[in-house]
């Protein structure tokens, strides 16, 4: 989500027409030696105005807006920062749906990086399940806001009672949270594609590239059984890239390791 500054319309407003009019009506009443040019000269500031395209809609521009550029989430409380975690679907697959019976799984759907989660964190270890006046049902009308970024209403549930529980925000803030995170992380195109081996470092030099402020310190990728599993990401509340140590040394440290292709 981003904030554009619109350039100043050159176009006439509607106040500027009405003077013309009214001036028009006034020279009406003057001697004729000077009420043709006068008239002349108002017509041809009528037949700019009419010339002038409209404003219209804005161009649909690309998202490459600055962080503090962006709109802000809802604020969480009583935690010290986020971790933004990202799966490589086609890796949990593998090992727990490898028939494609779920939708997260299903072929065809062509899920790379979906969101795992958006973890509150503490500086050192993690709250989780905290009681909260909010259900821990999460009705379906509002799992089904996110299942394009958390492709499973089992997961979308799970992770408001597990991580969501403890950010101190309503299901529907946190949520909404949820995909301001993933909006806020432009995945890049080469570390999505899949189907390949690649090293942890590769995986992690592309994403930050691709976005400006990530510190290497505050991004880790993880690994599985040799296989790229996912991203994490740490971030303020109010989704600011930060650094994290802790989160950081928790990171893959294999020297290579297979991206299984999107189903």
């Amino acid at each position: 989500m981003t904030f554009r500054v619109r350039r100043q319309q050159s176009r006439a407003e509607p106040g500027d027409l009405h003077d013309i009019l009214a001036r028009s009506r006034a020279m009406m009443r003057r001697p004729s030696s000077i009420l043709v040019p006068l008239l002349l000269a108002g017509m041809a500031a009528l037949a700019g105005c009419g010339e002038e395209k409209p404003a219209g809609k804005a161009k649909p521009e690309t998202n490459h807006a600055a962080p503090e550029k962006r709109a802000q989430a809802p604020l969480g409380k009583g935690f010290d920062f986020y971790v933004l975690s990202l799966s490589w679907s086609p890796t949990w697959c593998a090992d727990n749906d490898a028939g494609g019976r779920t939708q997260q799984c299903r072929r065809g759907e062509n899920n790379g990086f979906i969101v795992h989660g958006l973890w509150p964190q503490n500086e050192r270890g993690y709250p989780e399940y905290c009681p909260t006046r909010e259900s821990d049902r999460v009705p379906e009308s509002l799992g089904r806001t996110v299942l394009d970024i958390i492709p499973s209403m089992g997961l979308v549930g799970h992770e408001w009672r597990k991580h969501g529980s403890c950010s101190g925000l309503s299901q529907k803030d946190y949520f909404a949270t949820v995909r301001a995170a993933f909006e806020r992380i432009r995945i890049p195109a080469e570390a999505g594609r899949g189907g390949r081996r690649l090293s942890p470092d590769t995986v992690e030099s592309a994403f930050i590239a691709a976005n400006p402020g990530l510190d290497p310190k505050g991004i880790a990728v993880t690994c599985e059984d040799g296989r790229l599993e996912e991203v994490r990401v740490c971030m303020t509340a109010d989704l600011a890239f930060r650094t994290c140590p802790a989160v950081d040394r928790a990171a893959c440290r294999a020297q290579s390791i297979e991206q299984p292709p999107i189903r």
